[in-house]
């Protein structure tokens, strides 16, 4: 076999499902990565943190699978930590997808972090819009487009103590019912440990476990029709965080506490 056939064969290798990744097995991970339409930015900032990732972090990643090869799509997780974005943005690229992110519209000026979220297009959020619905235009325009686009529901880290998610907000829903797109859940555990709130430093020694689990799309198709009420946009909301809760507690291997629906 020559030596690019060997790296090509290299470069198709996948984990199996629930595999313990250490640093080669997650290098390997990160050569499939999907890599068009990254932008210059975007693609620097993937690169460095993913090889910190690497040295830092064991991955376990199951049900990829259920993130679409292609088309529109809504990727939603639980949110714990500084280091979701980028062990979620691990975990679509090795899907084959690159995410696009919602995030504040004032973080385009910005130097640095500017020029990542232009590279990288990703969505600003109109906070200052005059409606619900125009607050998300620019992502019911990215995923009516094919991308790929990745919300955490919850817009901050859990404040439950033992870290299950809170209630969503409504902004994920409203998307997926105006778009029809699939809405795919992901539970993120171990990146409180890796780099816990208020943290300035990730914690790597010992090297902490990252694991990530996808699951099938949510369906709101019973929710669908003209302009969504606030009962049905709450209703589509606590059906993505009980997926998402669902998951985790697949993960931890725990019986999510009373109640735990991801509403409260």
């Amino acid at each position: 076999m020559t030596v690019m056939a060997l790296l090509r064969t290299r470069d198709r290798w996948t984990p199996l499902e629930g595999e313990l990744l250490g640093f080669g097995r997650m290098q390997a991970y990160g050569r499939r990565f999907a890599r068009d339409g990254r932008g210059a930015w975007y693609h620097v900032a993937i690169e460095v943190v993913w090889q910190l990732l690497t040295v830092l972090s064991r991955f376990r990643v199951r049900g990829g699978r259920h993130i679409p090869a292609a088309g529109g799509v809504l990727v939603v997780s639980n949110h714990l930590s500084f280091a979701d974005p980028a062990t979620l943005t691990a975990f679509c690229l090795g899907a084959g997808r690159v995410p696009r992110y919602l995030a504040k519209a004032s973080l385009w000026p910005a130097p640095v972090l500017g020029s990542v979220m232009r590279s990288g297009r990703h969505i600003p959020v109109h906070r200052g819009a005059p409606t619900a619905s125009g607050a998300y235009r620019d992502a019911v325009a990215a995923v009516r487009a094919g991308e790929c686009v990745a919300i955490f529901p919850e817009a901050t880290f859990s404040g439950d103590p033992a870290h299950w998610p809170m209630k969503g907000k409504t902004g994920a829903a409203r998307i997926a019912l105006e778009t029809g797109v699939p809405v795919v859940p992901v539970a993120n555990w171990g990146t409180h440990e890796l780099l816990p709130a208020g943290a300035w430093f990730p914690r790597g020694v010992p090297r902490r476990t990252v694991e990530l689990l996808a699951g099938p799309p949510v369906d709101l198709s019973d929710l669908t029709g003209p302009e969504p009420t606030r009962a049905v946009l709450e209703e589509a909301t606590a059906r993505i965080m009980t997926a998402v809760t669902a998951l985790l507690a697949e993960i931890r291997d725990e019986r999510p506490p009373a109640g735990g629906n991801g509403e409260g």
